[in-house]
């Protein structure tokens, strides 16, 4: 694995799997893998989970990690190639990243789209820059439009809590939310749920909230959010805004919201949500702190992901 970006970087999901719940039993078996070597974590937008997760993962392999935060720590940067740097930024990507690639040996980074212009998002200007001139390999602690290691992580929930010789039911469900969110999770989820294929995945949301094609391909789609749910083994449940008229909110009716009462035609589905998520606007209290969430043990499984892919990263060097 040269970079971890998508889950086209993945030659073997269920090996990465595998070797993330070896960690889980055994978290420090590789402690010295990562012996000598650095982990940069750059975040350009604000992270929990992400970036203690990655950092306790690194630490469990022996590496120093160092964490800093664009535009608070340091220099705006510039991402553009040929700018007139005459604005508000103050060193490019291109002076940065190869210095970057000096002082450590991969590089994790977090950025966040604009959810303004679609084009811009969806071409991830600002992890292929840093692709293209650190020299190292480039971990996503989550992009414009991926969130590949939470995907992984939600791969590695489902395949050690469902146990039945079938192939599970796996519904994504839009949620209702208060600002317009990106469709980040959404697009990951789906891309990984398909290339995994092993379930049966469905895919429900309002009209005009489609989500773009290259990462949907293999699901089902269905509109009516009860039928969608009918026998469902795991319901993910995230909030995205709209791809086609890009980064608006179109609808935010709490029927959406998923409840107990909605739970009951599934086939007493376990509830999955990235986390954080907006209680009683989301997700109910009644479900969110029930047996059916299994929220907290996906959030633990994120610590086991980024070992299993920075232990692949490390691999390569």
């Amino acid at each position: 694995m040269k970079n971890f970006i998508s889950v086209a970087d993945v030659d073997n999901i269920d090996a990465l799997v595998a070797k993330a719940l070896a960690f889980k039993k055994e978290a420090l078996k590789s402690q010295t893998l990562g012996a000598g070597k650095r982990l940069g974590l750059l975040f350009l937008n604000p992270s929990m989970r992400t970036r203690l997760s990655t950092q306790i993962a690194a630490e469990n392999l022996g590496m120093k990690v160092i964490v800093f935060n664009v535009g608070q720590d340091g220099w705006a940067l510039e991402f553009e190639d040929e700018a007139i740097m005459s604005g508000n930024t103050v060193e490019h990507v291109k002076d940065a990243a190869p210095i970057l690639g000096k002082y450590f040996d991969v590089l994790g980074i977090r950025t966040f789209p604009s959810l303004q212009n679609k084009v811009d998002d969806y071409s991830e200007l600002y992890i292929q820059q840093f692709m293209k001139y650190a020299g190292i390999p480039v971990l996503s602690l989550e992009s414009a439009t991926l969130h590949p290691l939470q995907s992984l992580t939600d791969i590695i929930t489902i395949q050690e809590t469902f146990r039945e010789q079938r192939r599970p039911r796996i519904v994504l469900t839009w949620a209702p939310h208060v600002k317009a969110l990106p469709q980040c999770v959404a697009n990951s989820f789906a891309q990984w749920v398909n290339a995994w294929g092993k379930a049966d995945f469905v895919i429900t949301h309002p009209e005009d909230y489609e989500l773009d094609e290259k990462f949907t391909n293999g699901a089902t789609y269905e509109p009516n959010q009860d039928k969608a749910l009918h026998g469902a083994d795991f319901v993910y449940v995230k909030n995205w805004s709209t791809y086609t008229d890009y980064g608006r909110i179109y609808n935010n009716d709490p029927a959406w919201m998923l409840t107990a009462k909605k739970l009951e035609s599934t086939n007493n589905a376990r509830v999955m949500h990235c986390l954080p998520v907006r209680r009683n606007v989301e997700l109910s209290d009644e479900i969110l702190d029930s047996a059916n969430s299994i929220v907290t043990q996906q959030a633990s499984n994120r610590v086991w992901a980024a070992q299993a892919v920075i232990g692949e990263l490390l691999g390569n060097k």
